[in-house]
């Protein structure tokens, strides 16, 4: 890949189902990094990644196979056999000594019968689910008058149920020191007009990481998102136009889509507790720097009350455009809470 700052445009091309097929798309996302070395961060771990036949998923797989866990990844039968079976042959070349050989289980996840048996296959096979990677994504572009509810419950039912009811069976099999990393997106932060319903679950998905990592925090298991921005994946080539997909990604100030590889080591973070064991309900932003140039962030301030009036204008001017809202309390020395709207 050139450099971050450099262009690129794909050709046009166009995929006629979701969710893609890799091994069809010109060119092939870069699930590797040549010069990435590994340090035995996730070794002797079990780790589960829904949606791993492909894109962003087949990376985390190749990361974690690289880190030395054992791995078992899900994918839509009919679909996504070629793009598996070019998964499981990678993860049999990386995989470590010590490391089980990888499984792949065809399955559609927006039913609870086949997330249960998805984790039951998995827990038969390695005894244990270490690391929990909900990834499995569908979307489709068009215009609320165009969604109708049986598209929306697919969507839903793929996006964010799947979510759930995977996790809630992996639960029974997650100890102490466990990981759970939801794959969200830049679009639950920034919105996205043409993709709606993808966006809205992309949305439910934070908040669920969010209450989750507070459910769990007593049990030692930790839950972590990743909002990828624009990444080359098939996802891309089955949602937009031809037109499109040739100038996805020149919207970000680096002026490219993002490669898979370059999210995976983001998951691996999130994974080894000996990187991230201090972290969780947060979720990272691998998305070209779109995230502070497109979009506001809410930045919360504790001031006491004297303070905050006094200095009105300075809080004024700590943002572009930035506002502060005083709410009034009972003692002007309590504390007050103000949101600083940097544009």
């Amino acid at each position: 890949m050139a450099s971050g700052q450099q262009q690129q445009q794909f050709p046009p091309q166009k995929q006629h189902a979701q969710p893609g097929k890799e091994h069809e798309m010109d060119p092939s996302p870069q699930f590797a990094k040549q010069d990435y070395t590994p340090s035995n961060k996730l070794r002797g771990k079990v780790a589960l990644v829904t949606g791993g036949d492909s894109g962003i998923g087949r990376a985390v797989c190749h990361y974690f196979a690289m880190e030395g866990a054992t791995v078992a990844f899900t994918y839509v039968k009919g679909q996504e056999d070629k793009d598996a079976k070019d998964t499981l042959e990678i993860l049999r070349k990386t995989k470590t000594s010590d490391a089980k050989d990888s499984m792949a289980t065809a399955a559609d996840l927006g039913f609870e019968e086949n997330c249960k048996r998805v984790v039951d296959e998995v827990v038969n096979a390695y005894g244990r689910i270490d690391v929990l990677v909900n990834n499995a994504a569908e979307q489709y572009e068009g215009s609320i008058e165009e969604i109708d509810e049986q598209r929306l419950e697919r969507v839903f039912r793929t996006n964010i149920f799947s979510y759930f009811l995977v996790t809630k069976h992996a639960l029974k099999h997650m100890k102490e020191g466990s990981s759970i990393i939801n794959t969200t997106s830049v679009n639950a932060y920034k919105g996205n007009a043409k993709l709606l319903d993808y966006t809205a679950t992309k949305g439910a998905i934070v908040a669920f990481t969010r209450g989750l990592a507070l459910q769990l925090v007593e049990k030692g298991i930790r839950v972590n998102g990743v909002a990828p921005g624009p990444i080359w994946t098939p996802l891309i080539p089955a949602s937009f136009t031809e037109d499109e997909c040739a100038e996805f990604g020149l919207q970000v100030p680096m002026k490219r889509a993002g490669q898979p590889f370059e999210v995976a080591s983001c998951y691996v973070f999130l994974a080894c507790n000996h990187c991230s064991s201090y972290i969780s309900g947060q979720v990272l932003h691998p998305n070209g720097e779109l995230n502070s140039s497109k979009f506001p962030s809410y930045t919360r301030r504790h001031v006491y009350a004297p303070y905050a009036i006094k200095h009105t204008e300075e809080l004024n001017r700590m943002g572009r455009q930035a506002w502060p809202v005083l709410r009034s309390r009972r003692s002007a020395l309590r504390p007050l809470i103000v949101f600083i709207d940097r544009e």
